[in-house]
C-alpha cells in the first residue's frame, strides 16, 4: 500500500449513514490524525455551512474542525470567484451556498439582470426563483450548479436532489450548467488546492461509485472504495473501471 500524503474523504455512506455513525469511522480519523496526515471531508451537500457539518461530525463522535470540511458550495464559490471575479450572481440555494459565496466575496443579487446563475439544493424552491433563473440564462448569464445529484436520501426515502432542480432550468432554457461537485473534477481540484497536496500523493475515499470513485477516476488519482453505503459489494465485478483499492469497511485500511 502506498503511503499517501493526503486524503479526501466522503461523508454520507463513508463516515455516517444519515444520523448514524459508521462504526469504523472515528478510529480511521484518529489514525490519520495520529500519523499527521492531512485530510478534507469532501461532500456534495451544498445546504450546510462547514460549521454545521463539523457540529454533526463531532456529535457522532468523529474528530473534526471546520478547516477539515470542504463542501460543493465552497468549491462552487471558489470556482465562480476565479472564473468570473466581478460577476453579479442570482442564487438559488440554502444557507450553505449563500454563506460560501459571501465568504469568497461573490456579489449576490436578486435581479434577473445578472452575470451568472448559481443553483444548489433549495427546499423552499418557488416558480418565481426558477423563472428568474431561466430569464437570466436566456439573456446570456453563465450557469453553475453545485452538483448533479438527482436524488437526496432522507428518512422518508429518496427525494428530489439538486440535479433534479437544475434539470428544470436546463429543460426550459436548453443550457447545460457547469457542475461543480462529485463526480466532476472541479471539486477535487479545488479541494486539493486547499489541502495542499498533489493528486499523485492523495487518495479519495468513498462509498458511491458513481460520485466519489468516478470523481477520483476522472481526476486521475487513486481511490479507496468502502462498501458501507450506496454501492453494494455485489456490484464490484461489474464496475467498468475498478477503484484502486476496495475494502469492506475502514477498519481494514490501516491493518498491518
Amino acid at each position: 500500500m502506498k503511503n499517501y500524503r493526503g486524503y479526501l474523504i466522503d461523508l454520507d455512506g463513508t463516515m455516517y449513514r444519515g444520523n448514524e455513525v459508521i462504526e469504523e469511522a472515528p478510529d480511521f480519523i484518529k489514525t490519520l490524525k495520529s500519523q499527521g496526515i492531512p485530510y478534507l471531508f469532501l461532500t456534495n451537500n451544498s445546504s450546510k455551512t462547514p460549521e454545521q457539518v463539523t457540529e454533526k461530525l463531532i456529535q457522532l463522535g468523529i474528530e473534526a474542525s471546520t478547516e477539515e470540511v470542504f463542501t460543493s458550495s465552497m468549491a462552487t464559490a471558489k470556482y465562480v470567484k476565479q472564473t468570473m471575479p466581478n460577476a453579479k450572481c442570482f442564487v438559488i440555494g440554502e444557507v450553505g451556498l449563500f454563506d460560501s459565496l459571501q465568504r469568497e466575496g461573490v456579489e449576490i443579487t436578486d435581479d434577473e439582470n445578472c452575470d451568472a446563475v448559481v443553483i444548489g439544493i433549495d427546499r423552499d424552491i418557488t416558480y418565481e426563483k426558477l423563472a428568474k433563473a431561466c430569464i437570466a440564462i436566456r439573456n446570456g448569464a453563465a450557469f453553475f450548479s453545485t452538483n448533479s445529484d438527482n436524488a437526496l436520501p432522507t428518512e422518508r426515502g429518496l427525494l428530489p436532489g439538486n440535479g433534479a432542480m437544475t434539470s428544470v432550468i436546463t429543460f426550459s432554457t436548453g443550457k447545460q450548467p457547469v457542475f461543480i461537485g462529485k463526480p466532476e473534477t472541479i471539486i477535487v481540484q479545488e479541494a486539493l488546492a486547499v489541502l495542499g497536496t498533489t493528486k499523485e500523493d492523495t487518495i479519495l475515499v468513498g462509498d458511491n461509485y458513481n460520485t466519489d470513485i468516478q470523481a477520483g477516476i476522472k481526476s486521475e488519482m487513486d481511490t479507496l472504495m468502502v462498501f458501507t453505503g450506496v454501492t453494494p459489494f455485489e456490484e464490484y465485478e461489474s464496475l467498468p473501471i475498478k477503484p484502486t483499492y476496495f475494502i469492506k469497511d475502514l477498519s481494514e485500511w490501516f491493518r498491518d
